[in-house]
């Protein structure tokens, strides 16, 4: 990226095949539009069947001659840290670049961003040489060797709302397994993974390890999916696109399909919560933030009846610090949506909010900060039912539900009664309480007294249509990697 003389960032939107920036083999590209203004950012490669071929065969051809699976554990180490550290010295670039493509605000893409994924890179560099295989009971006439391996040549997909994150949360466990990757970025946000692969590069990762190929899902991910030299494909986005992903793993190669999809994740404040302005500034913080464009967003809130007058009156105040605003300004804490499509998606659910009888309290309506660009005001429904579709289907948008309750094991019913389950919270000071929702809880992770403070050491990742397999922590070698056994016969002569 470099700056013209008008100083608006010139960007290469040329795929990343075998070590080398490449057009489309066709030559075909798209307009890469910023939600900020509208303003075209710069065209990228409209990839299909032949870049993703290419890419592929580049890939294979890395794992099989071993330039990087070859490597010890401690090399790889050593690269993948030298990784991190070029996201790190990149990372204004990198928050710039990221604001521009999907509309966050700059200093959540520097500080949140930028800083997370380098961390998730560092981590599991870190890890690699620290695992261990094991060795099984076995009589005194074998040993048994129970390792891993890594898988092969790894498919990424992976959305638009936080590009850098997400990416991070698969590479980087499966770079350090010593897989080879062909990573294909959303059509919304494709640039900081095109300037990841030229990091990589930088950083010591072989050519033909790390591709990266943008173009739209029917053109280039269907092809990674059903591709029959991809050994495993891991996605992130929609349900309704995950389940195509499995149909399209099995349908072909039966390759590994990890998805991680949609949620709606219940938020259920108790009267005896123990810090009533902490669970308001988290309830109203989380659903906000990066415009509520977040799968794990506590996007229905619960409040048990005796204190929702309370908390509402504190939610709404907090309302006005979240109105959106140029999310290239660093005082800005609510940025654009992604793209007119989404910014329609997001008003059509609030209408049918109000047509489905829920109260309006705040919000609810397109607002214009930044001329061209698209932005919706922070919204809050009171009055919301269980059934009703903002209650049951995830928006993607700055729109939070309100629902109260009076009985612990209705809550817990209510709450459950979704297709998704991501993620929850309860807030109780009753240590009973706590661990009994929390156990009573269809949900990947439950947060207690706080939300979305967890970190890489632990899993991430649902229950039921939220989607199958877990990101972060240890736990996500198992997706980028094969267990062997090794039985060996041992007839000693002592």
């Amino acid at each position: 990226m470099s700056d013209n003389a008008s100083n608006t960032p010139r960007f290469d939107g040329r795929a990343v095949i075998n070590g080398q920036r490449v057009d489309a083999r066709d030559g075909q590209t798209f307009d890469c539009l910023s939600p900020v203004d509208g303003r075209l950012l710069t065209p990228v490669a409209r990839c299909g069947v032949a870049d993703i071929d290419a890419a592929v065969a580049a890939a294979r051809a890395a794992f099989e001659d071993r330039r990087w699976s070859g490597m010890a554990p401690a090399a790889r180490k050593r690269v993948m840290l030298k990784f991190a550290d070029q996201l790190i010295a990149h990372a204004d670039e990198l928050a710039l670049t990221e604001t521009l493509d999907m509309g966050k605000p700059v200093k959540y893409a520097r500080a949140v961003d930028v800083n997370s994924a380098a961390n998730c890179i560092r981590w599991y560099g870190e890890a690699v040489d620290k695992v261990y295989d094991e060795i099984a009971p076995t009589p005194s006439t074998a040993l048994a060797l129970i390792t891993r391996e890594p898988v092969g040549v790894v498919g990424v997909i992976v959305p638009w709302n936080y590009p850098m994150i997400m990416a991070a949360w698969k590479i980087a466990p499966a770079l350090a397994a010593g897989n080879s990757v062909v990573l294909k970025p959303s059509e919304k946000s494709p640039l900081t993974a095109l300037r990841l692969a030229e990091l990589a590069l930088a950083a010591g990762i072989p050519p033909g390890v790390f591709n990266v190929v943008p173009g739209y899902g029917q053109e280039a991910g269907s092809p990674l999916a059903l591709h029959m030299d991809v050994d495993c494909i891991a996605f992130t986005g929609s349900t309704r696109v995950g389940k195509q992903i499995h149909v399209m793993a099995g349908q072909s190669n039966l390759k590994r399909a990890w998805t991680e999809l949609g949620g709606k994740s219940p938020n259920i404040v108790f009267a005896d919560c123990p810090d009533l302005d902490r669970a308001v500034e988290a309830a109203v913080g989380s659903i906000f933030f990066n415009q509520g464009e977040s799968c794990n967003a506590p996007s229905r809130l619960f409040v048990e009846a005796s204190i929702k007058d309370a908390f509402l009156e504190k939610a709404l105040a907090l309302v006005p610090r979240y109105q959106p605003g140029n999310p290239l300004d660093k005082s800005t804490v609510m940025g654009a949506i992604v793209d007119k499509v989404q910014m329609d998606t997001v008003l059509r659910y609030i209408e049918s909010g109000r047509s489905e009888g829920a109260k309006l309290l705040a919000g609810g309506e397109a607002t214009e900060p930044v001329k061209g660009g698209f932005y919706v005001q922070p919204t809050i429904f009171d009055g919301v039912k269980n059934d009703m579709t903002i209650a049951r289907e995830e928006i993607f948008g700055p729109v939070l539900s309100v629902l109260s309750f009076t009985d612990a094991a209705d809550v817990v019913r209510q709450a459950n009664s979704n297709i998704y389950g991501l993620q929850a919270a309860v807030w109780t000071r009753d240590i009973n309480k706590a661990h009994g929702v929390a156990r009573a809880l269809r949900a990947g992770t439950v947060h207690v007294n706080q939300y979305d403070e967890d970190d890489i050491t632990v899993p991430f990742g649902g229950f039921k249509q939220s989607g199958v397999g877990r990101d972060k922590s240890l736990h996500a070698f198992d997706k980028y990697t094969e267990v062997k056994t090794t039985w060996i016969r041992i007839d000693s002569p002592v």
